[in-house]
């Protein structure tokens, strides 16, 4: 057995007490600035997390607003483009009316007809360009023949060759007209 040098009480007392607040005081004041430094980065890898998410959440957003406005915009280029084919029936509807004809079944029948797809071209938003008596705007109308004097005033529309058709601010088909010479 190993003998030990015994001590006084007093002196046990403080000496084992001093090294223990010494090392408690260490110890606990190292917890705590490790605890705090841990938090901190816990806090900043949260609110990396919190932006990362917010980013693709708005991006998720934006890529929603995309492609609603990209589907109707095809909707609507898809309905033009039915349209503009449709366009030469409505032509034939109207010369088939215009014909002389001892069937008046048959000609009530294509009136009947042209009236319904007008009425659905309407419903659409299509409207027929006619300008007959205004200046003439290219970007509405092609002029293809020239009048004379007596049909109008220089510059202006004289008559409406082939109907031209708008639908909302998009030209379908330009109205080819007969302008007035300057």
């Amino acid at each position: 057995m190993s003998k030990k040098k015994q001590l006084p009480p007093e002196e046990t007392q403080e000496n084992e007490q001093v090294p223990e607040e010494d090392g408690a005081v260490d110890a606990q004041e190292v917890s705590l600035e490790e605890l705090q430094s841990q938090l901190e980065a816990a806090q900043k890898q949260s609110e990396e997390y919190l932006n990362m998410a917010q980013r693709v959440q708005a991006d998720f957003e934006n890529f929603r607003r995309r492609n609603n406005a990209a589907r109707a915009d095809s909707f609507e280029e898809g309905a033009r483009a039915f349209i503009q084919t449709i366009l030469p029936v409505m032509d034939n509807l109207e010369r088939a009316l215009a014909a002389e004809s001892s069937d008046a079944a048959l000609k009530e029948g294509v009136s009947m007809v042209y009236r319904q797809l007008s009425d659905c071209l309407e419903k659409r938003g299509v409207t027929v360009i006619d300008r007959t008596g205004e200046k003439f705007d290219p970007n509405l109308e092609n002029a293809v023949m020239q009048g004379t004097a007596e049909e109008g005033e220089p510059g202006t529309v004289c008559a409406v060759l082939q109907k031209g058709y708008q639908m909302g601010d998009f030209v379908l088909r330009h109205a080819m007209v007969k302008v007035v010479a300057e």
